[in-house]
């Protein structure tokens, strides 16, 4: 077996990645609208000779998996990217920027994907060096959740994929993210908490509407979520523990379609990130009981919807092989160990929940840049050069996985 073979040829790549990874930034879908990204995934994987299924997933149906096998036995893999961009504007001015006004890869999804396609090309070419079977799984919805057409449920792209059965029979999986504030080509682990349980919540009051001149004959929506705001600002500091770790942040209001009306109607949205499901809990259970008080004071009524979230916990295992595969792939000086974990969020931790495996951040800020723009914002980019580092990585991983199944 010759594994240096296969991440050479990865080198080969380069110019190939950086097109596929620009035709994707230029034409971004987001959550579960991600038609022509899945169906570019899907054409790639089977030029490749890859077992490939689309429409994967339990409630939206937008996953494609692609599916490798080995002559060898050894573990089943899946191997993750994320599809689904975001509803940014991009304010980038370069030929590949977005070509859908208001959408953006600005958390480097499109990277994600480009060096799991990457790996898939390396990895069907060098059958010689795995063993084993590979799932290569790319989701959307990775940002955020809609309810489902089935039950109703917030559902994520990793949850739809996940309850579609991606995860059955699975020994490992592992992901990538990249990383604004690590240089270009290291790769950043975490021993075991890596990002928090980020829980998005939806809250609606009803009132009735009604003139400003006659205020006691109507109830006012626009109060309640006001009055909402402030109590809820004030259990968090009063009721939740302050030795935990918490975020909590209110991200849109509205109400409201006159200045001499009173609403009948506000909607409230926000986030909060913890580490325990615990506080996930605590703090779910925190505003159900405020908006119930509120629009009970009020003599209205409120609908809630949440999507609680999952701390992302890397097992032991599968660092300590992170580790060894980064050294391998791209030096023993390019592989750190993260003391800090991270208060986004991010729902591979619910394949970690099932399956033992890794997250690793893979740095993409070039020294010589002036600026390097957070994930998120509109002026984000990367050192393309992280491409071909990231696709060695998760060739390293099977290879390297591979080889500890036959040495057990």
């Amino acid at each position: 077996m010759n594994a240096q073979a296969a991440l050479s040829y990865v080198d080969t790549l380069r110019e190939e990645l950086i097109a596929l990874r620009r035709d994707f930034h230029k034409h971004p879908e987001v959550l579960f609208e991600v038609d022509r990204t899945a169906e570019k995934v899907a054409a790639y994987l089977s030029e490749l000779g890859l077992q490939v299924q689309q429409d994967v997933g339990k409630h939206f149906g937008k996953g494609v998996v692609g599916v490798l096998t080995s002559d060898k036995p050894g573990p089943t893999i899946v191997l993750r990217a994320d599809m689904d961009a975001l509803a940014i504007a991009e304010g980038n001015t370069f030929a590949y920027r977005s070509s859908s006004e208001g959408a953006m890869h600005a958390c480097g999804h499109d990277a994600h994907m480009t060096m799991l396609l990457g790996a898939a090309k390396a990895l069907s070419r060098h059958r010689d060096i795995w063993s084993g079977t590979i799932k290569f799984v790319f989701q959307p919805a990775e940002e955020s959740a809609l309810p489902s057409p089935i039950d109703g449920r917030m559902i994520s792209g990793g949850r739809d994929m996940i309850e579609a059965g991606v995860l059955e029979g699975v020994d490992l999986c592992f992901a990538i993210h990249v990383w604004p504030e690590l240089p270009t080509g290291v790769v950043g682990i975490h021993r075991k908490e890596a990002m928090a349980a980020s829980s998005h919540f939806h809250i609606a009051f009803q009132g009735v509407n009604g003139h400003h001149s006659t205020p006691h004959l109507a109830v006012d929506a626009l109060s309640m979520a006001v009055q909402f705001i402030s109590d809820v600002k004030f259990a968090l500091a009063a009721e939740i523990d302050p030795w935990e770790t918490k975020v909590f942040a209110f991200g849109t209001l509205h109400a409201g379609t006159a200045i001499n009306a009173i609403a009948g109607e506000s909607k409230l949205s926000g986030t909060y990130r913890v580490f325990h499901p615990e506080l996930t809990s605590q703090i779910h259970q925190l505003l159900e009981k405020r908006a119930d008080a509120v629009a009970s004071t009020y003599g209205g009524s409120y609908t809630s919807q949440y999507r609680l979230g999952t701390p992302l916990l890397n097992d032991a295992s599968a660092v300590q092989l992170t580790v060894q595969a980064g050294r391998i792939a791209l030096g023993d000086d390019k592989v750190v160990i993260l003391d800090k974990p991270s208060l986004a969020g991010e729902d591979f931790a619910l394949y970690v929940q099932e399956v033992p495996g890794a997250f690793a951040f893979i740095g993409i800020a070039n020294p010589s840049a002036e600026t390097v723009y957070p994930l998120h914002h509109p002026l984000f980019d990367m050192d393309e050069e992280v491409l071909t580092q990231g696709a060695k990585l998760f060739v390293q991983w099977v290879q390297q996985a591979g080889a500890e199944y036959v040495s057990q």
